[in-house]
């Protein structure tokens, strides 16, 4: 009998321990030390973590041309808030391959010395950002969490947890966070003409809009600072296209034979993006450097 009582307890001792297992559990802190950028990752549908990333691309803000007024206006909102000073979330938006993403990675580079740290976030995780908030609160570090190409088609459950914590939760907004987010869309969702049909108007002309675009624009009002982003001249393309060789070691008589080829890498992609001046700068200097 008490052999049967023993095997009977194990069993239930075991199947507790899978229950535990499997109910929801609080996020657990990474290792802070092991790095200054970390990504939150969920396996299937399992616990999220937050993991240190081994290899931090080196974006110097210097690298970045172009740019110089978006360039000041998001260093300058970085420096206050790692100065201990008011600062507001962010949202980068326009043309694809304009340096958005590549100027919060060199804000990075530059402030991490100074206790800055970035927390990448997908977007179908954004359900679990009050879980992040509540982990990195008590920290010293400041926190950024970065949203990249950032975009919701409607009924999304992120979309309402990201508005939440930008401004409208009971819950008082953490003093060592801030979100910055870029997308190729101004206001988050696809817009659609017939949307334009619930405008109304007053007899002095006053336009409103109508509840569903009003819906569409709550989000990205609550990013205090927009940041936008436009495609690049010829004339800039070819001057990003320089730096970029120039960095890779490329001298400056061969960089100006490169501008033709430029342009034809250019007018093949159907753009003229720093991404694009980037590509072909690598693929450049790399056929170069096997020629010599």
């Amino acid at each position: 009998m008490n052999e049967k009582f023993e095997h009977l307890l194990l069993r239930t001792e075991q199947l507790i321990t899978r229950i535990e297992s499997a109910l929801p559990q609080s996020l657990s802190p990474p290792d802070w030390t092991a790095g200054v950028a970390f990504r939150y990752r969920k396996r299937g549908r399992g616990q999220g973590r937050l993991e240190p990333v081994r290899h931090v691309g080196s974006m110097r803000l210097a690298d970045l041309k172009e740019i110089e007024t978006q360039k000041e206006k998001i260093q300058l909102n970085t420096a206050q808030f790692v100065g201990n000073k008011p600062a507001n979330n962010v949202l980068l938006t326009g043309a694809r391959g304009t340096g958005k993403s590549s100027l919060i990675k060199a804000c990075l580079t530059e402030f991490s010395g100074r206790g800055l740290r970035l927390i990448e976030v997908d977007k179908e995780d954004l359900v679990d950002l009050p879980d992040i908030v509540d982990v990195v609160s008590d920290r010293p570090e400041k926190f950024i969490v970065f949203c990249d190409d950032l975009s919701f088609e409607d009924g999304e459950p992120g979309y309402k947890a990201l508005k939440s914590i930008l401004d409208g939760s009971v819950a008082a907004t953490t003093p060592n966070v801030l979100i910055y987010a870029t997308s190729n869309r101004r206001h988050l969702l696809p817009e659609y003409m017939k949307e334009n049909l619930s405008y109304t108007h007053t007899a002095d002309g006053e336009v409103h809009p109508g509840e569903a675009v009003e819906e569409k624009i709550s989000l990205s009002d609550r990013f205090c600072l927009w940041v936008s982003f436009y495609p690049f001249s010829q004339d800039e393309y070819l001057t990003i296209v320089a730096q970029w060789l120039a960095s890779l070691g490329v001298k400056p008589e061969t960089i100006h034979d490169a501008r033709p080829q430029a342009l034809v890498w250019a007018l093949e992609r159907g753009s003229r993006s720093g991404r694009v001046a980037y590509q072909f700068a690598r693929d450049y200097a790399g056929k170069h450097a096997l020629e010599s």
